[in-house]
């Protein structure tokens, strides 16, 4: 094996106690992280947004726990996310520690989703969340 690309959580599990804790968490968060990525994948193509809703889930908190890249603050607006009905599964992206966070939604409950999520971040945590409009964005922008 060259690469952690090469590597199934079976061959971590055989071999992972050879390396320390905070290096066999990263590990599975990486080799865990590909599998799902190929899973969403499969699960956008298939138009399976309850899956892929549970792989996003599953990836904030392997990112979270295992890559520890979160902050208080995003896992706040990831539990908001999650909070709401429509709300399939959130998960923080970018670069961590101030990264933003992303939901796949039911679209028709969008008009509603950003206000309340907004609301419950502010609920538990004080600040008020911003409202990014990107250019060319006919939508009224996210939480």
């Amino acid at each position: 094996m060259k690469a952690l690309r090469d590597v199934d959580l079976g061959m971590l599990n055989a071999r992972g106690s050879a390396l320390d804790e905070t290096t066999r968490r990263r590990a599975r968060h990486v080799i865990a992280e590909n599998q799902r990525t190929v899973e969403a994948c499969e699960a956008m193509r298939r138009g399976d947004a309850a899956t892929l809703g549970i792989l996003m889930n599953e990836s904030h908190t392997s990112l979270r726990d295992d890559y520890e890249v979160s902050s208080d603050a995003l896992n706040a607006m990831v539990d908001a996310a999650r909070a709401h009905p429509a709300c399939f599964g959130a998960r923080m992206t970018g670069a961590g520690f101030g990264g933003c966070a992303v939901a796949v939604i039911d679209a028709q409950a969008a008009d509603d989703f950003a206000p309340r999520v907004a609301a419950d971040y502010q609920a538990r945590t004080g600040p008020q969340p911003g409202r990014l409009r990107m250019p060319g964005d006919q939508r009224r922008g996210s939480v």
